[in-house]
């Protein structure tokens, strides 16, 4: 009696002595020198090819969540290449761990946030009709006692200079759609319905050109994570060159201030 093989299905790549086959097509033959990274990085996930608007602005947004300075995620990268030298890859993982809600992960929050509002009404075609809508969101998310994402920023309190120009390339580009006009009017909105002015950070904008390009909601950090995954090599390269994560782990180890756990605290390791 012959037992059946399991089968594993994949339509991403296979290879045999000879050749490499990815996505149909031959690598070396058809894709190396033909296509950058970001236009293969882009069919990889949807499954289509872009095209060439949605490609700049798949690019732009790569390019404006490479890197945002001496972040946590950076921080953990140097000072795990401090403990570990030997492992890039740990490093480099240790930065990508931090991408969550406070850093890079708005990009995919403030996408699902904009997308549950748009799945419940139709399409506004009046900014007086966005802002509607975006004033309900707001009113909706503040009634679950949530912030809404996409808000604010530690550094930029006036503006993130990266919003106009992402804003501007998506037009220009032709590829913007309902996410960015939701966006914008909470953007507009805003400042009347929470009391201050608060602005569009760049991972939100991000997160809702991305999803103006139709790429799947679900898969946003991880684009914000691709990108970041090069600032990170970045920081680890300069931190081979000159290195600072040693002066982070004495500065700290240096002023840590002991106090003894309160007596209410948990059980003694020892009787």
């Amino acid at each position: 009696m012959s037992v059946e093989q399991p089968r594993y299905p994949t339509s991403i790549g296979t290879s045999d002595p000879d050749t490499i086959t990815l996505l149909g097509q031959n690598l070396a033959e058809d894709l190396m020198g033909r296509i950058s990274f970001g236009e293969l990085a882009f069919q990889l996930t949807a499954g289509r090819r872009p095209t060439p608007g949605q490609l700049r602005v798949f690019d732009t947004v790569l390019v404006a969540l490479a890197d945002h300075g001496f972040t946590p995620t950076a921080i953990a990268s140097r000072l795990t290449l401090l403990s570990a030298p030997e492992s890039i890859q740990g490093a480099m993982a240790a930065g990508l761990l931090g991408g969550g809600s406070r850093f890079l992960g708005v990009t995919e929050d403030t996408a699902k946030f904009l997308a549950d509002t748009l799945a419940g009404h139709d399409t506004p075609d009046t900014d007086e009709g966005w802002d509607v809508l975006a004033r309900e969101a707001i009113r909706q998310q503040r009634a679950r006692e949530q912030l809404v994402p996409g808000l604010g920023h530690p550094v930029h309190k006036q503006q993130d200079p990266r919003t106009p120009v992402l804003i501007r390339i998506a037009r220009e580009s032709g590829t913007h759609g309902p996410h960015l006009a939701l966006f914008e009017a909470i953007g507009r909105v805003a400042p009347d319905e929470l009391g201050r002015a608060l602005p569009l950070n760049g991972a939100g904008v991000c997160g809702a050109a991305l999803a103006d390009l139709g790429l799947p909601i679900e898969l946003l950090r991880g684009y914000a994570l691709l990108a970041r995954a090069a600032g990170l090599l970045g920081h680890l390269a300069e931190e081979m060159r000159t290195p600072i994560a040693h002066d982070i782990y004495r500065a700290v180890d240096r002023n840590a201030d002991y106090a003894d756990p309160p007596t209410d605290g948990p059980t003694p390791l020892t009787e």
